[in-house]
């Protein structure tokens, strides 16, 4: 014989459902002289007998309404009042609607309502995954942007000369990169072939204002930083689009784009205008089917290219390192974590992709970047190895995976082109 709720368990489903007169769960509670423990564990006992027998509660009290005039839920003068005004069961379902209309400030009502994008339905483009590609093709191409620091000031005359940075040479070496890029891959394969390319964003594209010291130097305002910067990628990602004919666009947020004085770990993408760049990039080319964001809510982006599984994350909770094994050691030390965390979720990958640290690292499990922006005053004051601007580029074969990474180094060249195929040192000159 089925079990029923007792007498007591009803009166708590009387109370419990009645929203318009009890608002808040406490309210609940002290209508029924209980604490709210007890309350929650009558509620277990009832879903254990009835599971539809309690509604479910908005996290968010509904708020009162005043009446406008000519309300035409508001009783006429003299008159009766309207069914519907005095039925709980609907004054329960508008007090229920209202709470949630509260809590609709999300990523997705941000991206919708506030930015006019549509309504995210992400799917991996099936050039990417296809592995069915035209002969001779070396696969799919990836350029790894990240850590562009944008609007950031490197002072030559404070690191010995060896780098400098504005937003002027910013421009020139986003210029750079792209047109780089596509001579790299172009010019040097004698049959090139792809059927897209991967532009990954990896976070810090901004400066910020995190600390006192950019504050003070950046050379402008956060605000006209980034619109300067969404115009400088929609031109890059146009451009590749144009020469491949398709690009996939993963994110991340990094660091240094945050509005608050430290990162965080709820809603981290939501408090970076690295994110608010991408959502506008996206909104800007939401009409342009060659091109597919991914900006996912976490700071996380899951993907593949054929069979080979990335995971593209900035890479600022990596910390340590010393003086001899340098940012390898925390990097490999995170890869690790994070490959037994993705492990127990479904979520397994092949090659991690993170930026921040500003060096370019090719490991067979680790790609790690490098920088736009190059050598600066924090890396000379520390002494770390000197780094040019540079960013990652590689292939991907359906067959062989990982194959041709490059290094497209986009500052000045550092020295001039030896033509000699193979040279050795000669002991008379010596």
């Amino acid at each position: 014989m089925a079990e029923k709720l007792t007498d007591a368990q009803k009166r708590v489903v009387q109370f419990w459902n009645n929203l318009a007169e009890y608002p808040l769960i406490l309210d609940v509670a002290k209508a029924l002289g209980v604490t709210r423990q007890s309350l929650d564990a009558s509620r277990n006992r009832i879903k254990a007998v009835d599971p539809k027998a309690l509604i479910d509660r908005p996290r968010v009290a509904p708020q009162p309404k005043k009446p406008a005039v000519n309300d035409a839920a508001q009783p006429a003068a003299g008159g009766k009042p309207d069914a519907a005004a005095v039925d709980p069961e609907v004054r329960t379902l508008r007090a229920q609607i209202k709470a949630m209309q509260a809590e609709t400030l999300d990523a997705e009502f941000i991206k919708r309502k506030i930015l006019q994008l549509a309504e995210t339905k992400f799917e991996l483009p099936k050039w990417l995954i296809d592995p069915q590609i035209e002969e001779g093709s070396l696969g799919v191409p990836t350029l790894f942007a990240s850590d562009w620091h944008w609007a950031e000031v490197v002072d030559p005359r404070q690191i010995n000369g060896c780098n400098e940075y504005n937003l002027e040479i910013a421009h020139r070496r986003a210029k750079a990169l792209i047109e780089k890029t596509i001579g790299l891959l172009r010019n040097e394969f004698t049959r090139p072939c792809h059927p897209g390319i991967v532009f990954a964003l990896g976070g810090d594209m901004v400066s910020g204002d995190i600390h006192d010291e950019l504050q003070a130097t950046n050379q402008i305002e956060i605000m006209p930083t980034v619109d300067d910067l969404i115009g400088v990628l929609a031109w890059c990602i146009k451009t590749l689009a144009d020469e491949f004919g398709a690009v996939f666009v993963p994110c991340v947020s990094g660091n240094h784009g945050r509005n608050t004085h430290k990162i965080r770990a709820k809603g981290r993408n939501f408090t970076s205008f690295d994110w608010l760049t991408y959502v506008m990039l996206a909104r800007l080319f939401e009409n342009d089917s060659r091109v597919t964001f991914y900006i996912p809510d976490g700071p996380d982006a899951y993907y593949r290219v054929f069979g080979t599984r990335y995971l593209l994350t900035h890479g600022d909770q990596f910390r340590g390192g010393d003086g001899m094994i340098g940012a390898l050691g925390p990097i490999l030390r995170g890869d690790h974590k994070k490959r037994g965390r993705n492990g127990q979720i479904d979520m397994a990958y092949d090659v991690m992709l993170l930026g921040h640290w500003h060096q370019y690292i090719h490991h067979q499990r680790v790609i790690v970047n490098g920088s736009l922006k190059g050598y600066d005053e924090y890396a000379f004051a520390n002494n770390f190895g000197f780094e040019r601007a540079r960013q990652a580029l590689w292939l991907t074969h359906p067959k062989h995976g990982i194959t041709f990474p490059f290094a497209v180094n986009v500052d000045d060249d550092q020295a001039e082109i030896v033509t000699d195929w193979v040279s050795v040192p000669d002991a008379q000159a010596a």
